[in-house]
């Protein structure tokens, strides 16, 4: 398929206009939540329950099957047990559907002769019909632009975040999360099997989609090597993409097999291939949240001159270790810098040197950090700003919040903020909701920063 008619083939599936749902239980069951979550996420079109047992779901009129519909169906998202998949895809493929959303498992990822023969059946009556499948074994589609939520009380406002996760889980927990870390969807979508829509394709489709800035995805396995190159080395010339991609290990590649049916990797080549395609790989849950947080928030920066304000010294000295570890530099302050500095930072106990140390007194005087943070940042020296502190209670934590976000935001440099034990719980999502990143420790800070230094330095 050539890349434009994929682009527009995927995007009007994004944007559905009626949507079934083909099993939709009458009671409280897993399957409830796709009609909750469309209905949570305001779905404005038609809904259309399918389920043989019932006239009624929850004032919804009930169909018997697909074909009874009485309109056109976009989006058809399918629960039914594993043997009927074949014969509901056969359904939608007649009926003019044009994607399905197969929620329903058992398939390529049970192992079973028989799971992958039902698996390759309904991909090629899918293909035969010019329809597209997500999944198997997937939760489907998030867009909030078009009121489509795979999960109640997933956030309600478009980003430009473009998400692909083989797991279901994942893309919920995270679409919960995002918007404690500054984070919102242009779109995610949960692959499962893979079994038609494939990564590839959706990184194909991200990199010309102009609702999209970013790019983030969890990998399980991948289908076609030479495809998925070429688009992530396209995908990554044009927006930064962060990859978390498991089944590299032994353990690992047994796990991803019979979660989706995913072939384990060699980690040597995954590395290699992320070289050669300027992506960003991460490990683990905290790298990837903390990679995307900072791409997505923070401008495209190339420089390496970090400076350093704290409160703890011990903190400072780890956030400088950490500076060193990830190539980064310490920046060299001015005299000038030095001297205006002393203007505001008491002599006992500090340093006006990088890091910068402005001891207890700070936490007590919020003016301390914030002329700190201000004139360290003015320095033409320094290219990024680390801060490490709070205030002592809820007043002078909200004063040291409100300082820290006046100061990115008179500088127009990166500012990193590091989280003290004792803080608010909701000083982070305060920062980030400002656009300022907030992390745990000064070393997530300097890794996710160097990240993103990398990168654009790569491509420029």
């Amino acid at each position: 398929m050539k890349q434009k008619s994929l682009f527009a083939s995927l995007d009007e599936l994004f944007h559905p206009e009626s949507v079934a749902i083909v099993g939709l239980p009458q009671g409280m069951k897993t399957g409830k939540l796709f009609l909750l979550a469309l209905q949570d996420m305001g779905f404005a079109g038609p809904i259309y329950p399918v389920n043989p047992n019932a006239e009624t779901i929850d004032g919804l009129a009930c169909y018997p099957d697909v074909a009874a519909i009485d309109g056109p169906v976009d989006l058809a998202i399918v629960l039914v047990g594993r043997d009927a998949g074949p014969e509901v895809v056969r359904q939608c493929a007649g009926k003019g559907v044009k994607a399905v959303v197969l929620f329903t498992a058992g398939y390529r990822e049970s192992g079973s002769e028989k799971g992958r023969r039902m698996e390759a059946e309904m991909v090629a009556t899918a293909r035969a019909a010019g329809m597209r499948l997500f999944g198997p074994n997937c939760m489907g589609l998030y867009v909030p632009a078009s009121g489509l939520s795979f999960f109640p009380g997933l956030c309600r406002k478009p980003g430009r975040l473009g998400l692909i996760s083989h797991s279901g889980s994942l893309a919920n927990i995270i679409g919960r999360e995002a918007e404690k870390k500054g984070l919102a969807f242009s779109k995610a979508v949960s692959l499962g099997n893979e079994a038609d829509v494939q990564s590839a394709d959706l990184l194909s489709y991200f990199a010309r989609d102009p609702e999209t800035d970013v790019i983030s995805a969890y990998l399980e396995g991948i289908s076609d090597g030479r495809y998925f190159f070429d688009a992530l080395k396209t995908a990554a010339a044009e927006k930064p993409v962060v990859l978390w991609r498991v089944g590299l290990t032994a353990e690992g590649g047994r796990a991803a097999s019979s979660h989706t049916g995913a072939m384990a990797g060699s980690q040597r080549v995954w590395q290699g291939l992320m070289r050669q395609c300027n992506a960003v790989p991460v490990e683990g849950w905290d790298q990837w949240v903390d990679t995307m947080m900072a791409f997505y928030l923070l401008p495209p920066v190339s420089g390496r001159r970090m400076a350093i304000i704290s409160g703890p010294g011990g903190l400072a000295v780890s956030a400088a270790e950490s500076v060193g570890r990830q190539g980064l530099e310490l920046a060299g302050l001015s005299e000038n810098t030095k001297t205006r500095l002393a203007e505001h930072v008491p002599p006992t106990g500090t340093s006006l040197s990088n890091p910068v140390d402005v001891s207890l007194n700070a936490h007590m005087d919020m003016n301390i950090f914030a002329r700190a943070a201000e004139i360290t940042a003015a320095d033409a020296g320094v290219d990024a700003v680390c801060v490490i502190g709070s205030g002592l209670d809820e007043n002078t934590n909200n004063a040291y919040i409100d300082a820290m976000i006046r100061a990115q935001q008179s500088s127009g440099k990166p500012f990193l903020i590091v989280g003290i034990a004792g803080m608010p719980a909701d000083t982070g999502p305060h920062l980030c909701g400002a656009g300022v990143p907030f992390f745990d420790t000064p070393e997530r800070a300097m890794a996710a920063y160097a990240r993103v230094v990398g990168y654009y330095g790569r491509r420029a």
